[in-house]
């Protein structure tokens, strides 16, 4: 399983992300408000200022003082790193 580390010691599993946002978009404080309501919404900002909304494939939606653009960083240095192994891997054989 891979992880992505959005901030604070805070890790989402990176196969539930369905989409990360900007958190100032209408569709953003609508699935913000929705998950406030029912109580899906989980904070990993420790009280900074939001940048992104992590969407996953369950009912809950995360919220990261990262912005998208870092997070998407972070996730395609995993591919390479994977990718990277998978080709050490494969000249071994």
């Amino acid at each position: 399983m891979k992880l992505l580390h959005v901030g604070f010691h805070n890790i989402v599993a990176v196969e539930k992300i369905v989409a990360i946002l900007y958190p100032e978009t209408a569709a953003a404080r609508r699935i913000r408000d929705d998950g406030k309501e029912k109580n899906t919404l989980i904070d990993c900002t420790m009280g900074r200022k939001v940048r992104s909304l992590i969407i996953t494939d369950s009912p809950y939606c995360f919220l990261s003082a990262m912005r998208p653009e870092a997070l998407l960083a972070r996730l395609s240095d995993k591919n390479k790193d994977q990718d990277s192994q998978i080709d050490d891997d494969e000249d071994d054989d």
